[in-house]
């Protein structure tokens, strides 16, 4: 019996373990893209430092997510451990991508009243009502009368 192609035999094994389609999509990909980066090498000709050198590629060149980086890591373990039944893939010098440093973009207390002064009627209270109060828009807005408390300075949501 002649073996079947490679993406079938991830195929077949992926099934075999239950993994969601959305995984084999993914995994499927990832190696797809890992084969045309080696100019359609067969992975069993490939070396741990070819698998290092794509997933560097991927960090640094491409500037994937930290996430993505993972998932192609998981792919091409996938692959090696339970399809091609080799060793563990060893990366010593493998570059994990970066997750960004994101600043939290707030308004300074000048500068809200200075947005509050150019505003009147309903849209500076919705204004007024989000800012002092941390309530989602569609929350606001469907705020009714009777949900104001004015003696006790309550919002029922």
């Amino acid at each position: 019996m002649a073996k079947s192609k490679l993406l079938d035999q991830v195929r077949e094994e992926i099934r075999r373990r239950n993994y969601s389609y959305k995984t084999e999509q993914a995994y499927i990909s990832w190696i797809v893209r890992f084969v045309k980066y080696h100019g359609t090498v067969h992975p069993k000709k490939l070396k741990d430092s070819d698998v290092e050198k794509f997933l560097n590629y991927l960090a640094n060149d491409q500037n994937v997510a930290a996430g993505t980086q993972n998932q192609a890591l998981c792919a091409l373990v996938f692959l090696y451990k339970e399809v091609l039944g080799e060793k563990v893939v060893i990366l010593d010098n493998l570059q994990r991508a970066k997750k960004p440093k994101l600043l939290p973009v707030v308004l300074s207390v000048k500068e809200i009243s200075i947005l509050f002064e150019h505003l009147n009627g309903i849209a500076a209270l919705i204004c007024k009502l989000l800012y002092g109060s941390g309530l989602r828009i569609s929350e606001c807005l469907r705020l009714r009368v009777q949900d104001v408390d004015f003696d006790y300075e309550q919002l029922w949501v």
